[in-house]
Protein backbone atom coordinates (compact mmCIF):
# COMPACT_ATOMS: atom_id res chain seq x y z
CA UNK A 1 0.00 0.00 0.00
CA UNK A 2 1.32 3.44 -0.96
CA UNK A 3 1.75 6.09 1.67
CA UNK A 4 -0.91 8.74 1.26
CA UNK A 5 -0.38 12.36 2.20
CA UNK A 6 -2.89 13.91 4.59
CA UNK A 7 -5.57 16.12 3.00
CA UNK A 8 -4.62 19.76 2.61
CA UNK A 9 -5.54 22.13 5.41
CA UNK A 10 -7.23 25.51 5.27
CA UNK A 11 -9.65 27.00 2.74
CA UNK A 12 -8.16 25.14 -0.28
CA UNK A 13 -8.92 21.74 1.23
CA UNK A 14 -11.08 19.36 -0.76
CA UNK A 15 -13.10 19.10 2.47
CA UNK A 16 -14.13 22.71 2.06
CA UNK A 17 -17.49 22.11 3.67
CA UNK A 18 -15.77 21.17 6.96
CA UNK A 19 -14.54 23.85 9.36
CA UNK A 20 -10.80 24.41 9.24
CA UNK A 21 -8.71 23.25 12.21
CA UNK A 22 -7.86 26.17 14.53
CA UNK A 23 -4.31 27.32 14.35
CA UNK A 24 -4.31 29.08 17.69
CA UNK A 25 -5.59 28.18 21.16
CA UNK A 26 -8.43 29.88 23.02
CA UNK A 27 -7.79 33.26 24.59
CA UNK A 28 -6.16 33.23 28.02
CA UNK A 29 -9.34 34.56 29.57
CA UNK A 30 -11.26 31.55 28.32
CA UNK A 31 -8.67 29.15 29.74
CA UNK A 32 -8.79 30.85 33.12
CA UNK A 33 -12.57 30.60 33.25
CA UNK A 34 -12.42 26.88 32.39
CA UNK A 35 -9.94 26.25 35.21
CA UNK A 36 -12.12 28.13 37.68
CA UNK A 37 -15.23 26.25 36.58
CA UNK A 38 -13.43 22.91 36.99
CA UNK A 39 -12.15 23.79 40.46
CA UNK A 40 -15.66 24.70 41.55
CA UNK A 41 -17.00 21.23 40.75
CA UNK A 42 -18.03 19.25 43.86
CA UNK A 43 -17.37 15.52 43.74
CA UNK A 44 -19.67 14.79 46.66
CA UNK A 45 -22.62 16.52 45.04
CA UNK A 46 -22.62 14.36 41.93
CA UNK A 47 -25.22 11.57 41.74
CA UNK A 48 -23.76 8.20 42.82
CA UNK A 49 -20.63 9.85 44.22
CA UNK A 50 -18.84 9.13 47.47
CA UNK A 51 -20.80 9.47 50.67
CA UNK A 52 -21.11 13.21 51.59
CA UNK A 53 -19.68 12.43 55.02
CA UNK A 54 -16.37 11.19 53.62
CA UNK A 55 -13.47 13.62 53.38
CA UNK A 56 -11.81 12.69 50.08
CA UNK A 57 -8.50 14.13 51.25
CA UNK A 58 -8.59 11.79 54.21
CA UNK A 59 -8.86 8.60 52.16
CA UNK A 60 -5.89 6.28 52.77
CA UNK A 61 -3.01 5.63 50.48
CA UNK A 62 -1.97 1.99 49.95
CA UNK A 63 0.08 0.42 52.71
CA UNK A 64 3.27 -1.22 51.51
CA UNK A 65 4.47 -4.49 52.98
CA UNK A 66 3.02 -5.93 56.19
CA UNK A 67 2.01 -2.71 57.85
CA UNK A 68 -0.76 -1.93 60.27
CA UNK A 69 -2.27 1.54 60.65
CA UNK A 70 -0.50 3.44 63.42
CA UNK A 71 -3.79 4.23 65.13
CA UNK A 72 -4.74 0.55 65.39
CA UNK A 73 -1.24 -0.43 66.44
CA UNK A 74 -1.35 2.13 69.22
CA UNK A 75 -4.77 1.01 70.45
CA UNK A 76 -4.06 -2.74 70.18
CA UNK A 77 -0.30 -3.29 70.53
CA UNK A 78 -0.82 -6.95 71.46
CA UNK A 79 -2.30 -7.87 68.07
CA UNK A 80 -0.54 -10.57 66.08
CA UNK A 81 1.58 -9.32 63.19
CA UNK A 82 -0.57 -8.41 60.13
CA UNK A 83 1.32 -10.88 57.96
CA UNK A 84 -0.60 -13.57 59.88
CA UNK A 85 -4.05 -11.95 60.03
CA UNK A 86 -5.28 -8.87 58.12
CA UNK A 87 -8.75 -7.39 57.99
CA UNK A 88 -9.84 -5.58 54.84
CA UNK A 89 -10.43 -2.61 57.13
CA UNK A 90 -8.92 -2.54 60.60
CA UNK A 91 -12.29 -1.55 62.00
CA UNK A 92 -15.68 -3.24 62.37
CA UNK A 93 -18.80 -1.36 61.18
CA UNK A 94 -21.28 -0.75 63.97
CA UNK A 95 -24.38 -1.42 61.89
CA UNK A 96 -25.74 -3.18 58.83
CA UNK A 97 -26.43 0.19 57.22
CA UNK A 98 -22.74 1.08 57.50
CA UNK A 99 -21.84 -2.23 55.84
CA UNK A 100 -24.14 -1.44 52.92
CA UNK A 101 -22.43 1.93 52.44
CA UNK A 102 -18.93 0.41 52.59
CA UNK A 103 -19.18 -1.03 49.02
CA UNK A 104 -15.93 -3.00 49.43
CA UNK A 105 -15.23 -6.54 50.67
CA UNK A 106 -15.58 -6.95 54.42
CA UNK A 107 -13.38 -9.83 55.43
CA UNK A 108 -9.90 -11.01 56.28
CA UNK A 109 -6.82 -12.73 54.90
CA UNK A 110 -5.20 -15.42 57.07
CA UNK A 111 -1.64 -16.60 56.52
CA UNK A 112 -1.31 -19.03 59.44
CA UNK A 113 2.19 -20.35 58.82
CA UNK A 114 3.76 -17.19 57.39
CA UNK A 115 7.46 -16.73 57.98
CA UNK A 116 8.04 -14.71 61.14
CA UNK A 117 9.17 -11.09 60.76
CA UNK A 118 12.94 -10.55 60.71
CA UNK A 119 14.52 -11.03 64.08
CA UNK A 120 11.46 -12.68 65.60
CA UNK A 121 10.55 -16.25 66.45
CA UNK A 122 7.18 -17.68 67.35
CA UNK A 123 7.39 -18.51 71.08
CA UNK A 124 6.53 -22.07 72.10
CA UNK A 125 4.59 -22.69 75.31
CA UNK A 126 4.22 -26.02 77.09
CA UNK A 127 1.60 -25.98 79.85
CA UNK A 128 2.63 -29.43 81.06
CA UNK A 129 0.23 -31.02 83.54
CA UNK A 130 -2.06 -27.97 83.53
CA UNK A 131 -3.09 -28.69 79.94
CA UNK A 132 -3.77 -26.06 77.29
CA UNK A 133 -5.90 -23.34 78.88
CA UNK A 134 -9.10 -22.68 76.93
CA UNK A 135 -12.52 -21.18 77.49
CA UNK A 136 -14.89 -23.96 78.49
CA UNK A 137 -17.74 -22.48 76.41
CA UNK A 138 -16.33 -21.17 73.11
CA UNK A 139 -12.96 -23.01 73.31
CA UNK A 140 -10.90 -19.86 72.79
CA UNK A 141 -7.26 -20.22 73.80
CA UNK A 142 -5.82 -18.04 76.55
CA UNK A 143 -4.41 -14.88 74.96
CA UNK A 144 -3.18 -11.33 75.75
CA UNK A 145 -6.71 -9.89 75.69
CA UNK A 146 -8.05 -12.23 78.35
CA UNK A 147 -8.55 -10.53 81.72
CA UNK A 148 -8.24 -11.90 85.24
CA UNK A 149 -10.51 -11.52 88.25
CA UNK A 150 -11.09 -12.82 91.78
CA UNK A 151 -7.47 -12.19 92.81
CA UNK A 152 -6.22 -14.23 89.85
CA UNK A 153 -8.38 -17.31 90.41
CA UNK A 154 -10.63 -16.57 87.40
CA UNK A 155 -10.03 -15.44 83.83
CA UNK A 156 -12.59 -13.90 81.48
CA UNK A 157 -12.72 -14.97 77.85
CA UNK A 158 -12.42 -11.94 75.59
CA UNK A 159 -14.54 -13.55 72.85
CA UNK A 160 -17.60 -14.79 74.77
CA UNK A 161 -17.02 -13.03 78.16
CA UNK A 162 -17.41 -16.27 80.16
CA UNK A 163 -15.58 -16.37 83.50
CA UNK A 164 -13.35 -19.47 83.69
CA UNK A 165 -11.41 -21.04 86.55
CA UNK A 166 -7.63 -20.71 86.54
CA UNK A 167 -5.90 -24.08 87.14
CA UNK A 168 -3.86 -24.17 90.33
CA UNK A 169 -0.64 -24.81 88.38
CA UNK A 170 -1.27 -21.63 86.39
CA UNK A 171 -2.25 -19.31 89.24
CA UNK A 172 -0.49 -15.99 89.78
CA UNK A 173 -1.46 -12.98 91.89
CA UNK A 174 -2.60 -9.70 90.31
CA UNK A 175 -1.16 -6.23 90.66
CA UNK A 176 -3.18 -3.13 91.53
CA UNK A 177 -4.40 -2.77 87.93
CA UNK A 178 -5.66 -6.36 87.79
CA UNK A 179 -2.78 -7.60 85.64
CA UNK A 180 -0.85 -10.75 86.48
CA UNK A 181 2.62 -10.15 87.88
CA UNK A 182 4.06 -12.71 85.44
CA UNK A 183 2.27 -11.45 82.32
CA UNK A 184 5.44 -10.16 80.67
CA UNK A 185 7.18 -13.49 81.26
CA UNK A 186 4.38 -15.51 79.68
CA UNK A 187 4.26 -15.32 75.84
CA UNK A 188 0.61 -16.37 75.74
CA UNK A 189 -0.28 -13.27 77.78
CA UNK A 190 2.04 -10.81 76.03
CA UNK A 191 2.29 -11.95 72.38
CA UNK A 192 -0.36 -11.98 69.67
CA UNK A 193 1.16 -15.10 68.11
CA UNK A 194 2.18 -18.14 70.10
CA UNK A 195 2.49 -21.90 69.70
CA UNK A 196 1.23 -24.38 72.28
CA UNK A 197 2.60 -27.90 72.61
CA UNK A 198 -0.49 -30.08 72.23
CA UNK A 199 -1.07 -32.85 74.79
CA UNK A 200 -1.98 -36.41 73.79
CA UNK A 201 -5.73 -35.72 73.71
CA UNK A 202 -5.11 -33.59 70.60
CA UNK A 203 -3.83 -36.64 68.69
CA UNK A 204 -5.87 -39.35 66.99
CA UNK A 205 -2.68 -41.24 66.08
CA UNK A 206 1.07 -40.86 66.60
CA UNK A 207 2.50 -37.87 64.66
CA UNK A 208 3.18 -38.83 61.05
CA UNK A 209 6.63 -38.57 59.46
CA UNK A 210 6.96 -36.10 56.57
CA UNK A 211 6.36 -38.19 53.45
CA UNK A 212 6.89 -37.35 49.79
CA UNK A 213 5.55 -39.52 46.99
CA UNK A 214 6.25 -38.57 43.38
CA UNK A 215 3.90 -39.56 40.54
CA UNK A 216 5.77 -38.93 37.29
CA UNK A 217 4.40 -39.10 33.74
CA UNK A 218 6.99 -40.82 31.50
CA UNK A 219 5.06 -40.74 28.22
CA UNK A 220 6.78 -39.55 25.05
CA UNK A 221 5.85 -35.89 25.61
CA UNK A 222 7.53 -35.90 29.03
CA UNK A 223 10.66 -37.51 27.60
CA UNK A 224 10.98 -35.15 24.63
CA UNK A 225 10.39 -32.00 26.67
CA UNK A 226 13.25 -32.77 29.06
CA UNK A 227 10.90 -32.99 32.03
CA UNK A 228 12.42 -36.14 33.52
CA UNK A 229 15.93 -34.73 33.68
CA UNK A 230 14.86 -31.49 35.37
CA UNK A 231 12.66 -33.28 37.91
CA UNK A 232 15.26 -35.94 38.73
CA UNK A 233 18.11 -33.47 39.21
CA UNK A 234 16.00 -31.08 41.29
CA UNK A 235 14.71 -33.78 43.63
CA UNK A 236 18.22 -35.15 44.12
CA UNK A 237 19.57 -31.68 44.93
CA UNK A 238 16.86 -31.27 47.60
CA UNK A 239 17.31 -34.60 49.39
CA UNK A 240 19.46 -33.06 52.14
CA UNK A 241 16.89 -30.32 52.74
CA UNK A 242 13.69 -32.37 52.82
CA UNK A 243 11.75 -31.81 56.01
CA UNK A 244 11.72 -34.24 58.91
CA UNK A 245 15.24 -35.69 58.90
CA UNK A 246 15.82 -38.49 59.92
CA UNK A 247 12.14 -39.56 59.73
CA UNK A 248 11.52 -38.51 56.11
CA UNK A 249 9.74 -41.03 53.86
CA UNK A 250 10.05 -41.03 50.06
CA UNK A 251 8.74 -43.01 47.10
CA UNK A 252 8.22 -42.87 43.32
CA UNK A 253 5.73 -44.23 40.79
CA UNK A 254 6.10 -43.65 37.05
CA UNK A 255 3.35 -44.19 34.51
CA UNK A 256 2.29 -44.02 30.87
CA UNK A 257 -0.20 -46.65 29.64
CA UNK A 258 0.99 -48.87 32.50
CA UNK A 259 2.06 -48.31 36.09
CA UNK A 260 5.71 -48.72 37.09
CA UNK A 261 6.34 -49.38 40.78
CA UNK A 262 9.86 -48.99 42.15
CA UNK A 263 11.24 -51.06 45.01
CA UNK A 264 13.63 -49.01 47.19
CA UNK A 265 14.44 -51.63 49.81
CA UNK A 266 17.60 -50.54 51.63
CA UNK A 267 19.40 -53.85 51.01
CA UNK A 268 19.27 -53.35 47.23
CA UNK A 269 22.08 -51.76 45.24
CA UNK A 270 19.70 -50.75 42.44
CA UNK A 271 15.94 -50.13 42.58
CA UNK A 272 13.69 -52.79 41.10
CA UNK A 273 10.92 -51.81 38.69
CA UNK A 274 7.65 -53.76 38.64
CA UNK A 275 5.09 -53.08 35.89
CA UNK A 276 1.33 -53.40 36.43
CA UNK A 277 -0.66 -53.34 33.18
CA UNK A 278 -4.11 -54.04 34.65
CA UNK A 279 -5.64 -50.57 35.02
CA UNK A 280 -9.06 -51.80 36.13
CA UNK A 281 -7.85 -53.68 39.19
CA UNK A 282 -4.78 -51.87 40.49
CA UNK A 283 -2.73 -53.64 43.16
CA UNK A 284 0.59 -53.09 44.92
CA UNK A 285 3.16 -55.70 43.89
CA UNK A 286 5.37 -55.01 46.93
CA UNK A 287 3.50 -52.88 49.51
CA UNK A 288 6.24 -52.49 52.14
CA UNK A 289 9.11 -51.11 50.06
CA UNK A 290 7.44 -48.50 47.84
CA UNK A 291 7.53 -45.71 50.46
CA UNK A 292 10.76 -45.96 52.42
CA UNK A 293 12.85 -44.09 54.96
CA UNK A 294 15.17 -41.76 53.06
CA UNK A 295 18.11 -42.22 55.42
CA UNK A 296 17.99 -46.01 55.16
CA UNK A 297 17.49 -46.14 51.37
CA UNK A 298 19.40 -43.03 50.28
CA UNK A 299 21.84 -44.83 47.90
CA UNK A 300 18.99 -46.66 46.15
CA UNK A 301 16.95 -43.47 45.78
CA UNK A 302 19.92 -41.56 44.34
CA UNK A 303 20.60 -44.38 41.89
CA UNK A 304 17.00 -44.19 40.69
CA UNK A 305 17.17 -40.42 40.19
CA UNK A 306 20.45 -40.69 38.30
CA UNK A 307 18.99 -43.27 35.92
CA UNK A 308 15.47 -41.85 35.50
CA UNK A 309 16.16 -39.62 32.44
CA UNK A 310 17.72 -42.54 30.54
CA UNK A 311 15.33 -45.20 31.81
CA UNK A 312 12.55 -44.08 29.46
CA UNK A 313 14.53 -42.25 26.76
CA UNK A 314 13.26 -44.61 24.02
CA UNK A 315 9.65 -44.55 25.20
CA UNK A 316 7.18 -43.67 22.42
CA UNK A 317 4.02 -44.29 24.46
CA UNK A 318 1.56 -41.41 24.09
CA UNK A 319 -1.03 -42.58 26.65
CA UNK A 320 -1.58 -41.52 30.25
CA UNK A 321 -3.16 -43.63 32.99
CA UNK A 322 -3.23 -40.89 35.60
CA UNK A 323 -6.44 -42.07 37.29
CA UNK A 324 -5.17 -45.60 38.05
CA UNK A 325 -1.81 -44.08 39.09
CA UNK A 326 -3.61 -41.90 41.63
CA UNK A 327 -5.41 -44.97 42.95
CA UNK A 328 -2.08 -46.73 43.35
CA UNK A 329 -0.51 -43.73 45.10
CA UNK A 330 -3.44 -43.65 47.52
CA UNK A 331 -2.88 -47.32 48.34
CA UNK A 332 0.80 -46.63 49.05
CA UNK A 333 0.28 -43.50 51.18
CA UNK A 334 -3.10 -44.16 52.76
CA UNK A 335 -1.83 -45.42 56.11
CA UNK A 336 0.72 -42.63 56.57
CA UNK A 337 -0.35 -39.49 54.70
CA UNK A 338 2.02 -36.87 53.37
CA UNK A 339 2.49 -34.94 50.15
CA UNK A 340 1.82 -36.35 46.68
CA UNK A 341 3.52 -34.49 43.82
CA UNK A 342 2.04 -35.24 40.39
CA UNK A 343 3.94 -34.41 37.20
CA UNK A 344 1.50 -34.62 34.28
CA UNK A 345 2.40 -33.92 30.64
CA UNK A 346 -0.43 -35.70 28.80
CA UNK A 347 -4.22 -35.50 29.07
CA UNK A 348 -5.38 -38.60 31.05
CA UNK A 349 -6.54 -41.04 28.37
CA UNK A 350 -6.75 -44.51 29.95
CA UNK A 351 -8.58 -46.09 32.85
CA UNK A 352 -10.71 -44.38 35.44
CA UNK A 353 -10.48 -40.58 35.33
CA UNK A 354 -9.77 -40.38 31.60
CA UNK A 355 -10.70 -37.00 30.16
CA UNK A 356 -11.82 -35.91 26.72
CA UNK A 357 -10.35 -33.12 24.65
CA UNK A 358 -12.91 -30.36 25.17
CA UNK A 359 -10.74 -27.24 25.16
CA UNK A 360 -10.39 -27.11 21.37
CA UNK A 361 -14.05 -26.28 20.76
CA UNK A 362 -13.57 -22.70 19.62
CA UNK A 363 -17.32 -22.31 19.17
CA UNK A 364 -17.73 -22.14 22.95
CA UNK A 365 -15.45 -19.14 23.40
CA UNK A 366 -17.23 -15.84 23.75
CA UNK A 367 -20.58 -17.52 24.41
CA UNK A 368 -22.56 -18.39 27.52
CA UNK A 369 -21.12 -21.92 27.29
CA UNK A 370 -17.52 -20.85 27.77
CA UNK A 371 -17.74 -21.18 31.56
CA UNK A 372 -18.36 -24.92 31.15
CA UNK A 373 -14.71 -25.33 30.18
CA UNK A 374 -13.77 -24.03 33.64
CA UNK A 375 -15.93 -26.61 35.43
CA UNK A 376 -14.46 -30.03 36.34
CA UNK A 377 -15.79 -32.59 33.89
CA UNK A 378 -15.21 -35.85 35.76
CA UNK A 379 -16.24 -36.13 39.45
CA UNK A 380 -13.53 -38.76 39.92
CA UNK A 381 -10.88 -36.18 40.79
CA UNK A 382 -12.99 -34.48 43.45
CA UNK A 383 -13.90 -37.87 44.90
CA UNK A 384 -10.23 -38.82 45.02
CA UNK A 385 -9.46 -35.48 46.67
CA UNK A 386 -11.97 -36.28 49.41
CA UNK A 387 -10.29 -39.64 50.01
CA UNK A 388 -6.84 -38.04 50.02
CA UNK A 389 -7.96 -35.42 52.55
CA UNK A 390 -9.50 -38.03 54.83
CA UNK A 391 -6.13 -39.80 54.89
CA UNK A 392 -4.03 -36.63 55.35
CA UNK A 393 -2.59 -36.55 51.82
CA UNK A 394 -2.02 -33.19 50.09
CA UNK A 395 -1.68 -33.15 46.30
CA UNK A 396 0.45 -30.74 44.26
CA UNK A 397 -0.14 -30.76 40.50
CA UNK A 398 2.63 -29.87 38.05
CA UNK A 399 0.92 -29.55 34.66
CA UNK A 400 3.52 -29.50 31.88
CA UNK A 401 1.59 -30.28 28.71
CA UNK A 402 2.09 -28.85 25.23
CA UNK A 403 -1.61 -29.46 24.55
CA UNK A 404 -4.93 -29.09 26.35
CA UNK A 405 -4.70 -30.73 29.79
CA UNK A 406 -8.01 -29.85 31.56
CA UNK A 407 -6.66 -27.96 34.56
CA UNK A 408 -10.25 -27.43 35.70
CA UNK A 409 -10.63 -31.16 36.40
CA UNK A 410 -7.11 -31.94 37.62
CA UNK A 411 -7.07 -28.85 39.83
CA UNK A 412 -9.72 -30.40 42.10
CA UNK A 413 -7.01 -32.64 43.52
CA UNK A 414 -5.08 -29.63 44.81
CA UNK A 415 -8.10 -27.47 45.67
CA UNK A 416 -9.61 -29.87 48.19
CA UNK A 417 -6.41 -31.22 49.73
CA UNK A 418 -4.60 -27.98 50.55
CA UNK A 419 -2.25 -28.46 47.62
CA UNK A 420 -1.13 -26.23 44.77
CA UNK A 421 -1.30 -26.16 40.95
CA UNK A 422 1.76 -25.25 38.88
CA UNK A 423 1.04 -24.71 35.18
CA UNK A 424 3.72 -24.67 32.47
CA UNK A 425 2.04 -24.37 29.05
CA UNK A 426 4.10 -25.97 26.26
CA UNK A 427 6.82 -26.96 28.71
CA UNK A 428 10.37 -27.25 27.38
CA UNK A 429 13.31 -27.77 29.69
CA UNK A 430 15.43 -25.25 27.80
CA UNK A 431 12.82 -22.53 28.35
CA UNK A 432 11.03 -23.42 31.58
CA UNK A 433 13.62 -25.60 33.31
CA UNK A 434 14.87 -22.96 35.75
CA UNK A 435 11.35 -21.96 36.73
CA UNK A 436 10.39 -25.58 37.41
CA UNK A 437 13.59 -26.15 39.36
CA UNK A 438 12.99 -23.09 41.53
CA UNK A 439 9.33 -23.84 42.24
CA UNK A 440 9.86 -27.54 42.90
CA UNK A 441 12.77 -26.80 45.25
CA UNK A 442 10.66 -24.30 47.15
CA UNK A 443 7.77 -26.76 47.35
CA UNK A 444 9.99 -29.47 48.84
CA UNK A 445 11.91 -27.39 51.38
CA UNK A 446 9.57 -24.67 52.73
CA UNK A 447 8.18 -24.93 56.24
CA UNK A 448 5.16 -27.23 56.25
CA UNK A 449 2.51 -28.18 58.78
CA UNK A 450 1.21 -31.74 58.40
CA UNK A 451 -2.22 -33.31 59.13
CA UNK A 452 -3.63 -29.96 60.21
CA UNK A 453 -6.99 -28.33 60.81
CA UNK A 454 -7.72 -24.62 61.18
CA UNK A 455 -10.56 -22.73 62.83
CA UNK A 456 -11.14 -18.98 63.14
CA UNK A 457 -13.20 -17.78 66.09
CA UNK A 458 -14.89 -14.40 66.23
CA UNK A 459 -16.20 -12.25 69.03
CA UNK A 460 -19.83 -11.41 69.63
CA UNK A 461 -21.81 -9.92 66.76
CA UNK A 462 -19.77 -11.07 63.74
CA UNK A 463 -18.97 -14.30 61.93
CA UNK A 464 -17.13 -15.50 58.85
CA UNK A 465 -19.59 -16.76 56.26
CA UNK A 466 -17.53 -17.75 53.23
CA UNK A 467 -14.01 -19.20 52.98
CA UNK A 468 -11.72 -19.09 49.94
CA UNK A 469 -8.59 -21.13 49.31
CA UNK A 470 -7.43 -24.73 48.98
CA UNK A 471 -8.93 -26.86 51.76
CA UNK A 472 -11.79 -29.22 52.58
CA UNK A 473 -14.50 -27.69 54.78
CA UNK A 474 -15.35 -30.27 57.43
CA UNK A 475 -18.00 -28.23 59.20
CA UNK A 476 -19.24 -24.65 59.00
CA UNK A 477 -15.90 -23.26 60.18
CA UNK A 478 -13.34 -26.10 60.35
CA UNK A 479 -10.83 -26.21 57.49
CA UNK A 480 -9.11 -29.55 56.87
CA UNK A 481 -5.55 -29.08 55.59
CA UNK A 482 -3.53 -32.28 55.08
CA UNK A 483 -0.53 -30.00 54.53
CA UNK A 484 -0.22 -26.23 54.74
CA UNK A 485 3.00 -24.33 54.18
CA UNK A 486 4.48 -20.90 54.72
CA UNK A 487 3.29 -19.68 51.30
CA UNK A 488 -0.40 -20.53 51.74
CA UNK A 489 -3.01 -17.90 52.63
CA UNK A 490 -6.78 -18.01 52.91
CA UNK A 491 -9.46 -15.36 52.48
CA UNK A 492 -12.83 -15.14 54.18
CA UNK A 493 -15.81 -12.84 54.12
CA UNK A 494 -17.22 -11.33 57.29
CA UNK A 495 -20.82 -10.51 58.11
CA UNK A 496 -22.61 -8.91 61.04
CA UNK A 497 -25.00 -11.05 63.05
CA UNK A 498 -26.66 -8.04 64.65
CA UNK A 499 -28.39 -5.03 63.14
CA UNK A 500 -26.56 -2.83 65.63
CA UNK A 501 -23.31 -3.87 67.33
CA UNK A 502 -23.39 -3.68 71.13
CA UNK A 503 -19.66 -4.06 71.78
CA UNK A 504 -16.83 -1.58 71.32
CA UNK A 505 -14.19 -4.13 70.32
CA UNK A 506 -14.33 -7.36 68.32
CA UNK A 507 -11.73 -10.08 68.84
CA UNK A 508 -10.54 -12.74 66.41
CA UNK A 509 -8.49 -15.86 67.00
CA UNK A 510 -6.96 -18.19 64.41
CA UNK A 511 -5.99 -21.66 65.66
CA UNK A 512 -3.99 -24.11 63.53
CA UNK A 513 -3.61 -27.60 65.01
CA UNK A 514 -0.86 -29.47 63.19
CA UNK A 515 2.05 -31.88 63.31
CA UNK A 516 5.46 -30.27 62.90
CA UNK A 517 8.12 -31.78 60.67
CA UNK A 518 10.01 -32.78 63.82
CA UNK A 519 7.05 -34.92 64.90
CA UNK A 520 5.52 -32.70 67.57
CA UNK A 521 1.81 -31.92 67.75
CA UNK A 522 1.34 -28.16 68.11
CA UNK A 523 -1.29 -25.43 68.05
CA UNK A 524 -0.35 -22.12 66.45
CA UNK A 525 -2.61 -19.32 67.69
CA UNK A 526 -2.96 -15.79 66.28
CA UNK A 527 -5.09 -13.27 68.18
CA UNK A 528 -6.18 -9.80 67.05
CA UNK A 529 -8.66 -7.10 68.02
CA UNK A 530 -10.42 -4.38 66.04
CA UNK A 531 -12.50 -1.39 67.19
CA UNK A 532 -16.17 -0.99 66.32
CA UNK A 533 -16.79 2.33 64.55
CA UNK A 534 -19.81 4.34 63.43
CA UNK A 535 -17.96 6.55 60.93
CA UNK A 536 -17.65 5.42 57.31
CA UNK A 537 -14.68 7.71 56.84
CA UNK A 538 -12.82 5.91 59.62
CA UNK A 539 -13.41 2.60 57.85
CA UNK A 540 -11.78 3.99 54.71
CA UNK A 541 -8.90 5.51 56.66
CA UNK A 542 -8.13 2.13 58.24
CA UNK A 543 -8.61 0.17 55.00
CA UNK A 544 -5.98 -2.39 54.01
CA UNK A 545 -5.73 -2.26 50.23
CA UNK A 546 -3.64 -5.43 50.03
CA UNK A 547 -6.23 -7.44 51.95
CA UNK A 548 -9.06 -5.92 49.90
CA UNK A 549 -7.43 -6.92 46.62
CA UNK A 550 -6.67 -10.40 47.96
CA UNK A 551 -10.31 -10.99 48.93
CA UNK A 552 -11.57 -9.52 45.64
CA UNK A 553 -9.25 -11.78 43.64
CA UNK A 554 -10.62 -14.86 45.36
CA UNK A 555 -14.29 -13.90 45.19
CA UNK A 556 -14.21 -12.95 41.51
Amino acid sequence: MQNMAPPPMGPHSSYSNQPAYPTTGPPMGTLQSLVEDFQSLSVSSAPGSLDPGVDVNGLPRPLYGDEEPAKVLEAFPLNCHPRYFRLTTHTIPASQSLVSRWHLPLGAVVHPLAEAPDGEEVPVVNFGSAGVIRCRRCRTYINPYATFADAGRKWRCNLCTLLNDVPGEYFCALDASGRRFDADQRPELSKGTVEFVAPTEYMVRPPMPPSYFFLIDVSVSAVRSGLLEVVAKTIKSCLDDLLGFPRTQIGFLTFDSTLHFHNFKSSLSQPQMMVVADLDDVFLPLPDDLLVNLVDSRPVVESFLDNLPNMFQDNVNVESALGPALKAAFMVMGQIGGKLLVFQSTLPSLGIGRLRLRGDDVRAYGTDKEHILRIPEDPFYKQMAAEFTKNQIAVDIFSLSDKYCDIASLGSLAKYTGGQVYHYPSFQATTHGEKLKHELSRDLTRETAWESVMRIRCGKGVRFTTYHGHFMLRSTDLLALPAVDSDKAFAMQLSLEETLMTTQTVYFQVALLYTSSSGERRIRVHTAAAPVVTDLGEMYRQADTGAIVSVLARTG
